[in-house]
């Protein structure tokens, strides 16, 4: 991994020579989640991808993002660069209609020995992947927690036996989050990971999700349409390419330098036609 050139996509290049502390990882993991954005675009581009964390990292050097597997399992490469003590988890997200469990449908990452004044145990949550979810570590200490306009919940998992339970913010787009502290290996998520860019059940298959959290909100594409959740609210859809692209660019970081123009072309037009049979279905 180059990890000179990560902190620099970070715009964090001061930090490759200074010891790990929970100030750093709290630096680390609001630049991520700032620059990096959540993004399923590579399924709907056709395109293969792995869970492996180097794979990760170099697109993320590219300038793209990607969903828990990849943010999650580039960032612990990074972070174990950088001499943090950091572990991978199986865990489970629940969704508004679902029941909680460690499914496996998302990888999380734990962090220890980096005690501050407001956690002296030094133990934290770390995850990048939780698309509209945490904007920097929450100390893993049960408790209620606000980030911005948003506020966590943390506490014992009535699942994951000796494990933790996020509950997400009753606007957010998940119920919460399960995770067992048992370590993980990358290839327990390879399954999982063919099934949600692969299953015409997954929701990443059925819609092109993008999303970006800074301190006071979260942007987010669903198919065509923008939205802005936390402060300045509002939402648009976005009806022609010029502008879907745009917004890629100027709200999420996304140029798709890497996407030539007619493969642009075809995306736009995968986007339309599914944004239209959502139309087609909406009662009126």
């Amino acid at each position: 991994m180059n990890t000179a050139e990560y902190l620099r996509r970070l715009g964090l290049p001061g930090l490759l020579n200074t010891p790990p502390s929970a100030e750093s990882l709290r630096a680390l993991h609001i630049a991520h989640v700032e620059r990096v954005p959540y993004e399923v675009l590579e399924i709907w581009l056709g395109r293969t991808t792995t869970v492996d964390p180097l794979e990760s990292a170099e697109r993320i050097l590219r300038g793209r993002g990607g969903y828990c597997y990849h943010l999650n399992g580039a960032f612990s490469r990074l972070a174990m660069e950088l001499g943090y003590e950091v572990t991978r988890h199986v865990g489970g997200a629940q969704m508004r209609d679902g029941e909680p469990g460690v499914s496996g449908n998302h990888l999380v990452l734990t962090a220890r020995g980096l005690p501050s004044d407001d956690n002296p145990g030094g133990e934290w949550l770390v995850d990048l992947g939780l698309g509209d979810g945490l904007h920097e570590p929450l100390p893993l200490v049960e408790g209620t927690y606000r980030q911005g306009p948003f506020g966590y919940g943390l506490r014992p998992s009535e699942v994951a036996p000796g494990g933790w339970r996020f509950d997400h913010d009753p606007g957010g787009s998940f119920e919460g989050m399960d995770f067992g502290l048992a370590p993980a290996d990358m290839s327990a998520f390879a399954e999982m990971h063919e099934h949600l860019s692969t299953s015409p059940e997954s929701g990443f298959v059925r819609v092109a999700t993008v999303q970006r959290r800074d301190a006071s909100g979260v942007d987010i594409l669903r198919g065509l349409k923008l939205s802005r959740l936390g402060n300045g609210s509002h939402s648009v859809t976005l009806d022609s390419a010029r502008d879907y692209y745009a917004a890629l660019a100027d709200v999420f970081g996304l140029p798709l330098d890497d996407v030539p123009a007619e493969e642009k072309d075809a995306l736009f037009g995968r986007l339309y036609d599914a944004h239209e049979d959502w139309l087609a279905g909406t009662p009126a």
